[in-house]
């Protein structure tokens, strides 16, 4: 270690060691003040804050509230009791004092080991903006860690700088809140514009690179909303695209074994905060759970119901219709109408901070993994599996398939239970992200049957290109449109589609497409 350095070290240990006491003789000669006058009041509390000795922080918070005692021996403290003690006497504030309180507890707290604390003092001070604090915050961000609080800091230490009778700090302070992508800091240099005549250029340059930054901020964040509703929307219809797409069973129940799925997470949950070793499973138990569930109903529904109605589409859309308005009223009858709701999970909960301030939810990013995930197991159940290859046989020739000893009514049913798991699956993801009711599926059955007609019936990658299309469409209109008039517009859009590609983006080829 170089000799200059240890020196250096040397001397700055001697330095605090010889300040320490002068700063507590201070702090001990600077609190009578706290029972003068009122403008001696103000005084000395922004001396305390200045000083920046935590030990002023319950003194000036205990005056702050009109809970500050000078007691008998010319101590301080704060009123503990419903009676101040005998001798002591009850310090009072005017505005004027809780005006130095605000700012002096503001800096204190930036010492504070609570990141709460910290995080409180760095808004007070962006409030305030003072040029004193200017070293005070230097010194506040060259020890903190925590990004939030720090981006905090940069933005109080920009309005600090702004109010500097200084041109040079003031210049760089205009360019420390150019370089964030803060509405607060364009706020910041808004107000600045008509004091800093001689910084005008520089400032409006400063607010464009602002505007500029925030416009790609919401671009992206209307890019992540319209992939989360992509996601939900591919969750719900790729369930339809095997039941509707594959075996042209119109099943307007659809939204309703969605609703079952997310029943089944409520069911699941309940049933694992009674066993505290499974509490924290409960969602992942929910997923094959809310699976089986739904393929045993859509596998008894099929065989009781559906296999009955091949070849008639209309009779088929009315008996699901009414299955669906049965399964609302069980689900009332058992669970009542009001709505429950599903507690996730810790690694679900809160909001991710990426590059450039894009606040994504971490719910909603798991669900679009989900879906992705979900979408590559029913891709592989479909192409790698028995059960897949005999479904294929099947959809392209029923008889043929029968003469190759394929139990065609075991496919049918083994196929619809597959469909209808998938929906239970969707209702898992929306149990993360609404309240489970028994209307829950209905808003989103038409959505998914406009999924599957736009991206090709049958077609799973049809399904994913549509989904997210669609999401990423409603959520770019919306701004400009509302949200009702953002599904009719792209309803309206899907309808003009259609009549130039009536199959979809990507149509079924073979005999497959034939029938």
């Amino acid at each position: 270690m170089p000799w200059f350095f240890l020196r250096g070290l040397a001397a700055a240990l001697a330095l605090l060691l010889f300040l320490a006491p002068a700063r507590a003789q201070e702090y001990e000669a600077l609190l009578p003040g706290l029972a003068g006058g009122f403008a001696q009041q103000a005084e000395t509390v922004e001396r305390l804050g200045l000083l920046g000795d935590p030990r002023a922080i319950p003194l000036l918070q205990a005056m702050a509230d009109a809970r500050l005692l000078r007691l008998a021996d010319g101590s301080f403290a704060p009123q503990q009791g419903a009676a101040p003690p005998e001798g002591a006497t009850l310090i009072r504030i005017n505005n004027r004092v809780r005006g130095a309180l605000r700012g002096a507890l503001g800096r204190l707290q930036l010492v504070s080991p609570d990141p709460a604390e910290r995080l409180r003092a760095a808004d007070a001070i962006l409030r305030n903006r003072s040029a004193a604090d200017i070293p005070l915050i230097e010194a506040a961000l060259a020890r903190e860690t925590q990004a939030p609080i720090r981006a905090r800091l940069e933005l109080a230490l920009g309005g600090a700088r702004l109010a500097s009778e200084d041109v040079a700090v003031r210049r760089a302070g205009v360019a420390a809140l150019g370089a964030s992508a803060s509405p607060e800091a364009r706020g910041q240099l808004l107000a600045a514009r008509a004091a800093n005549a001689e910084l005008l250029p520089e400032i409006e340059a400063a607010i464009a690179a602002i505007d500029r930054r925030l416009q790609l901020r919401r671009a992206a964040e209307t890019v992540f909303q319209g992939l989360s509703l992509g996601s939900v929307l591919l969750l719900a219809a790729l369930g339809l695209a095997i039941t509707f797409g594959v075996m042209g069973v119109i099943n307007m129940a659809h939204g309703e074994f969605v609703m079952l799925g997310a029943y089944t997470t409520v069911v699941v949950q309940e049933i694992c905060r009674n066993i505290p070793e499974l509490a924290p499973w409960s969602l992942p138990l929910a997923v094959p759970a809310a699976f089986l569930v739904t393929a045993a109903i859509g596998a008894a529904m099929e065989r009781g119901l559906i296999r009955h109605l091949y070849g008639r589409p209309l009779e088929t859309l009315l008996l699901t219709f009414g299955v669906g308005m049965i399964l609302q009223q069980v689900v009332r009858l058992a669970f009542g109408a009001q709505n429950r709701e599903v507690i996730s999970p810790e690694w679900m909960m809160g909001t991710l901070l990426l590059s450039g301030g894009i606040a994504v939810t971490q719910n909603r990013l798991w669900i679009i993994l989900f879906s992705l995930v979900v979408l590559l197991a029913c891709f592989a159940a479909i192409r790698l599996t028995r059960f897949g290859l005999e479904m294929r046989a099947v959809v392209q020739n029923r008889r043929i398939a029968a003469t190759m000893g394929i139990r065609t009514g075991r496919v049918d049913a083994m196929t619809f239970a597959f469909g209808s798991g998938l929906a239970g699956l969707a209702g898992v993801a929306l149990s993360q992200i609404d309240n489970v009711s028994p209307n829950l599926g209905t808003g989103y059955i038409i959505d998914s049957f406009m999924v599957v007609v736009f991206g090709g019936v049958g077609s799973l990658m049809g399904t994913l290109i549509g989904a997210f299309t669609l999401g990423l469409l409603n959520k770019f209109l919306e701004p400009y449109a509302g949200v009702v008039l953002a599904k009719v517009a792209v309803l309206v859009g899907i309808m003009l589609f259609i009549q130039r590609r009536p199959k979809g983006l990507f149509a079924l080829k073979g005999r497959a497409a034939d029938q």
